[in-house]
């Protein structure tokens, strides 16, 4: 089903996060309703009609050309991958998917392979949605506690808002929050009818209330490698970077790299023998 809202949606979100005088204009006169940029504001900056905006914003004109989307998205001041994503919301609004293939639930065997391969790195493969489809033995305890859910509840983002262990195991917190949900926004463009999608946002839209306010802040975010910090319960403290590879299908295999003769390293070493937390 074509989602005609998500386009409007984003728009105010993010036209009420950037205020006139960010953008050279003047504050005006009279009381604003909201701390943004007025609509008649965003229209002049982008060079379309006020009419014409409001009609996007509402859902009333759901194809607007590459040119316009470029407009809005300089205006609104948006990064690259907030672009990318105005322009999928836009194919969605319009009933032209992208074409990508369903992503696939069984991982490929060269792909497992290389989780043998890279040991004692820990490394996952995940569903665009951060189904952990397979991991080695590093990245299961990398994750303390998650192999005591069965197969089908191990999903990285439900595991940062839902498990105890990972409040304490990130640090911060917060920021591998913000980057899990920042991330599944623009799995909502990408596959806006993804059953699983719906469903771990429904899940956790009504069980971590934290989840649910960084979905209505509505960044927008691809994943790609960072430099994490983890206080493990079996190993200590670990800095790791992330490296990311993405197939066609939105399979990600996800590796946690520990710098070459550091501490770091010599803990690494320890995971697949730490206590399976609960």
């Amino acid at each position: 089903m074509v989602d005609r809202g998500a386009l409007g949606e984003f728009l105010r979100n993010r036209r009420g996060r950037i205020g006139p005088a960010e953008v050279g204009l003047p504050a005006g006169t009279g009381r604003r309703q909201t701390p943004g940029l007025r609509r008649e504001e965003l229209a002049a900056l982008a060079g379309v009609s006020v009419d014409y905006y409001v009609r996007l914003e509402r859902g009333r004109d759901t194809n607007p050309g590459p040119a316009v989307l470029d407009a809005l998205a300089s205006a609104l001041r948006l990064d690259d991958d907030e672009r990318a994503h105005l322009h999928a919301l836009a194919r969605n609004a319009a009933g032209r998917p992208a074409g990508r293939p369903r992503p696939a639930a069984v991982v490929r065997p060269g792909l497992r392979l290389l989780l043998a391969g890279v040991r004692p790195t820990p490394a996952f493969v995940l569903s665009p949605t951060s189904d952990v489809l397979a991991a080695n033995p590093e990245g299961y305890r990398l994750l303390a506690g998650i192999e005591q859910w069965p197969g089908e509840r191990r999903n990285l983002i439900r595991y940062v808002f839902v498990h105890p262990a990972a409040r304490t195991l990130f640090v911060p917190w917060r920021r591998m929050a913000e980057d899990c949900v920042a991330h599944l926004r623009t799995v909502a463009a990408a596959d806006p009818e993804s059953p699983e999608l719906a469903r771990l946002v429904a899940e956790l839209s009504g069980a971590a209330e934290e989840f649910a306010a960084l979905w209505r802040h509505y960044d927008v975010r691809v994943k790609s490698g960072a430099r994490r910090t983890f206080r493990h319960p079996g190993v200590g403290r670990l800095e790791l970077t992330s490296e990311i590879l993405t197939a066609p299908d939105g399979q990600r295999f996800v590796a946690f790299q520990a710098d070459p003769a550091t501490p770091d390293r010599d803990a690494v070493a320890l995971l697949a023998h730490a206590p399976n937390y609960r």
